[in-house]
């Protein structure tokens, strides 16, 4: 079992920046490679950032390219998301989530998921 919490959610304005963390607990965190997810209302939960367990694999979703940065500290048992230039459509619940295999996009294979953090970006 691994255990996530989210932390860093907040309301900022259009063009600021802020920075999630998720703190795991439980397994061996480099064993597992973890992915940001975002979740808007009325909308499906969507892939933001994923990390492999060594940190060398960075994929993004198209969206945030540029902006957004997904890190890791093994030793700290964290992973973060440094959130640049925001706009009001990254508005949503964002959650951290942990898998066993490969960093990938795809939500289904992920074992493991937070109870997210809200942030909200306004106009």
């Amino acid at each position: 079992q691994v255990q996530l919490v989210e932390s860093g959610g907040g309301l900022v304005q259009a063009g600021g920046s802020l920075r999630l963390s998720c703190a795991a607990s439980g397994r061996t965190f480099s064993n597992f490679a973890m992915g940001w997810f975002r979740q808007a209302p009325g909308k499906e939960r969507e892939f933001v950032a994923g990390i492999s367990r060594s940190g060398s694999d960075t994929p993004y979703a198209d969206s945030v390219k540029g902006r957004f940065t997904i890190s890791r500290d093994n030793a700290k048992y964290t992973v973060y998301l440094q959130m640049n230039s925001l706009k009001p459509e990254d508005t949503a619940i964002y959650y951290c989530a942990a898998r066993t295999g490969g960093v990938t996009s795809m939500r289904s294979v992920y074992n493991y998921w937070g109870q997210g953090t809200q942030v909200t970006v306004s106009s």
